[in-house]
C-alpha cells in the first residue's frame, strides 16, 4: 500500500501529478538547442570537420575494395593495393580538373581582344534601348575576366591541397579501422554491433547514390561533349570533363556547367542567335539528367523524398559552401540511416523518406 505525501494548505492533487506536456516541451526546446549548438560547430569548426567528413566518406567507398583484395592477398598488402588505387583515382580527378580549367584560361588569355569587342558591341546594344551601363561595370577591361579564371584556377591548387588532407585522414583511417571495431567490441559487444550494423549501413547506402551520381556525371559528361563537338565549339573536350566534374555538386555546378559554355560560345561565334541555341540545349541536357531522372532514380533506391535532398543541399552549401555542396547528401543519408536505428527517432526517419 502506498501512502500520498500530504498535501499543503491551498494545494490540490492536481498539483502533484507532473504535467507531460511540461516534459515534451522542455525536452523540444532541449533537443532545438543541441541542433542549433552541433550547427554553430559545424560551422565554426569546418576547417576541422570538412576534410574529417570526406575521409570517412572516402573509407565508406573504398572499404569494400579492401576487403575484397584480402580475399587474395595479405592485409597489408591489400591495404596498399587500396590506398595506391585511391590514390590513383585522386590524382586522375585533380589533374583532369587542373588541366581543363588551364585550357580555358589559356583560351581566354589568346582570345581577350574578341572578349573586349563582345562587351562592346553589348554595351552599344544595350545603350541603344536606353540601359547603360553604370560607371564601375563601364571600366570594364577584359583582363578583369582573365583574372576571375585566375581566381579560379587558384582555389583549384586549394582543391588539391585539400585533397592531400583528405587522402592522409583516409589511408590512416583504412589502417585503424579494424582494431577500431575489435576495441570497439571488446568494451561493450552489443553497442558495437549495433555501431558496426549502422555503419555498414549508411557505407551501403553511399555507395549506391554515388553509384547513382557518377552515373548520371559520366552520361551528362558525354552528352555535353557530344554536342560541344557536333557544333565545333572549342574546348569541347574541356567542357564535357568540367560538366562532368561539376555534376557532382548538384544545382550550382549545374548552373556553371552551363553558364560557361554559352560565355565561350558568345566570344567563338558573335551570335546570340547561336550562343541562345548553345543554352538551351546544355539546359536540356542538364535538367533531363540532373534535374530529372537523377533525382527520381535516388530517391526510389535511397527511399529519401527529393524535397529533402534539396534542403539538404542548401542546408550543407550553407554550412560549408562548395564542399558541403557536395557532401551534404551522403551526410545526411547517414542522418537519416542513424534516426532508422533508434526507436525514439525512428518517426522522423519515416516522415522524410520518399516511401
Amino acid at each position: 500500500m502506498t501512502i500520498s505525501p500530504p498535501l499543503n494548505e491551498g494545494q490540490s492533487m492536481n498539483d502533484t501529478v507532473p504535467n507531460p506536456s511540461r516534459f515534451e516541451t522542455g525536452h523540444s526546446v532541449q533537443l532545438l538547442l543541441a541542433v542549433f549548438l552541433i550547427t554553430a560547430a559545424l560551422y565554426l569548426a569546418r576547417p576541422l570537420f570538412e576534410p574529417i567528413a570526406f575521409a570517412l566518406f572516402g573509407m565508406a567507398l573504398v572499404w569494400p575494395i579492401q576487403k575484397a583484395l584480402e580475399a587474395r592477398l595479405s592485409k597489408f598488402a591489400a591495404l596498399c593495393l587500396t590506398i595506391l588505387l585511391t590514390l590513383v583515382i585522386m590524382l586522375v580527378f585533380t589533374m583532369a580538373i587542373v588541366w581543363s580549367i588551364d585550357d580555358v584560361v589559356h583560351w581566354t588569355i589568346a582570345n581577350i581582344a574578341s572578349i573586349q569587342a563582345l562587351y562592346e558591341r553589348w554595351t552599344l546594344w544595350l545603350a541603344g534601348y536606353g540601359i547603360f551601363i553604370t560607371e564601375g561595370v563601364g571600366q570594364y577591361d577584359a583582363s578583369a575576366f582573365v583574372g576571375v579564371l585566375r581566381t579560379i584556377a587558384s582555389g583549384a591548387n586549394y582543391f588539391s591541397g585539400f585533397s592531400i588532407a583528405v587522402f592522409l585522414l583516409l589511408t590512416f583511417g583504412l589502417t585503424e579501422l579494424d582494431d577500431f571495431r575489435t576495441r570497439l567490441d571488446s568494451l561493450a559487444p552489443k553497442i558495437g554491433q549495433d555501431i558496426c550494423r549502422t555503419t555498414a549501413e549508411i557505407a551501403g547506402k553511399i555507395r549506391k547514390y554515388m553509384m547513382i551520381r557518377t552515373t548520371a556525371s559520366i552520361v551528362t559528361g558525354l552528352a555535353v561533349f557530344a554536342f560541344t563537338f557536333s557544333i565545333s565549339l572549342d574546348l569541347a573536350t574541356a567542357w564535357g570533363i568540367i560538366s562532368f566534374v561539376l555534376n557532382y555538386i548538384p544545382y550550382v555546378g549545374t548552373l556553371v556547367a552551363i553558364v560557361l559554355p554559352v560565355l565561350f560560345a558568345s566570344v567563338q561565334f558573335e551570335s546570340w542567335q547561336m550562343a541562345l541555341f548553345v543554352f538551351f540545349s546544355l539546359y536540356l541536357i542538364q535538367f533531363l539528367i540532373g534535374s530529372y531522372l537523377e533525382p527520381i532514380i535516388a530517391g526510389r533506391t535511397l527511399a529519401i523524398s527529393p524535397f529533402v535532398m534539396l534542403v539538404a543541399f542548401f542546408f550543407w552549401a550553407f554550412l560549408w559552401g562548395i564542399p558541403g555542396a557536395f557532401i551534404g547528401l551522403p551526410v545526411t543519408i547517414a542522418l537519416l540511416t542513424i534516426c532508422e536505428q533508434h526507436a525514439s527517432l525512428n518517426w522522423l526517419a519515416k516522415l522524410l523518406s520518399a516511401d
